[in-house]
């Protein structure tokens, strides 16, 4: 049960990111011939941590005030109000 956890969670999170404005932004960062790539993978590993983490936090906090069933709902038309609005936009 925990490895199928573990492999939905890495997939929709290594799919979400793909292509997003965080990996631009790494990308551009590594153009720079004087910057240490390593030390770039680095910061940006840190800086994804950072942020899983404080989601983690965040659902752990609103679970114990929420239904996860809501939850699951809030973020479903959540989702669908981004989507339909970056359509509307495009």
């Amino acid at each position: 049960m925990e490895l199928k956890v573990f492999l939905t969670v890495f997939a929709t999170v290594f799919i979400a990111e793909l292509g997003d404005k965080t990996q631009l932004a790494t990308m551009l960062f590594a153009t720079d011939k004087e910057v240490s790539k390593l030390m770039i993978f680095f910061a940006a590993s840190a800086a994804l941590i950072v942020a899983s983490a404080i989601g983690v936090l965040a659902g752990s906090l609103l679970s114990e005030f929420i239904n996860e069933k809501v939850l699951h709902y809030i973020a479903g038309v959540g989702f669908i109000v981004i989507g339909a609005f970056t359509l509307y936009n495009a």
